[in-house]
């Protein structure tokens, strides 16, 4: 079981790093531009949309130190500009995330792994 330890003035914390990604990730789904999280298949070069359900699998949470490094792999709408949609994304998942957990975010890595048309 991988996670975080936050050391309190009260005791210890242990965060599950599967609780950060799910967080990061209904974060990041609520933010403008961003269709989903993606499921790449390594074996087969195939990316697929993930389910609410699954969004974890789409982000990779490490710790190091004492600051968190977050990938996101995601699918973003047609027509918008990626460049604003990742600021959003960075500011957005930086700042709630690090108020969820008391813990620094160090670095947030965006793999914009394809488009989608919205109806």
């Amino acid at each position: 079981m991988k996670g975080s330890l936050v050391d309190t003035r009260m005791g210890s914390i242990f965060i599950d790093n599967e609780v950060i990604a799910q967080y990061a990730g209904s974060v990041a789904v609520e933010c403008f531009g961003i269709v989903g999280m993606a499921g790449v298949n390594v074996k087969d070069g195939l990316v697929r949309l993930l389910k609410m359900d699954s969004l974890t699998r789409g982000i990779s949470v490490s710790l190091s130190g004492n600051r968190l490094t977050l990938d996101f792999h995601v699918i973003v709408a047609y027509g918008v500009s990626i460049i604003a949609v990742a600021d959003n994304l960075i500011s957005n998942v930086k700042y709630k995330v690090e108020e969820f957990t008391g813990i620094e975010i160090e670095k947030i890595n965006i793999f914009v792994e394809g488009v989608r048309v919205i109806d």
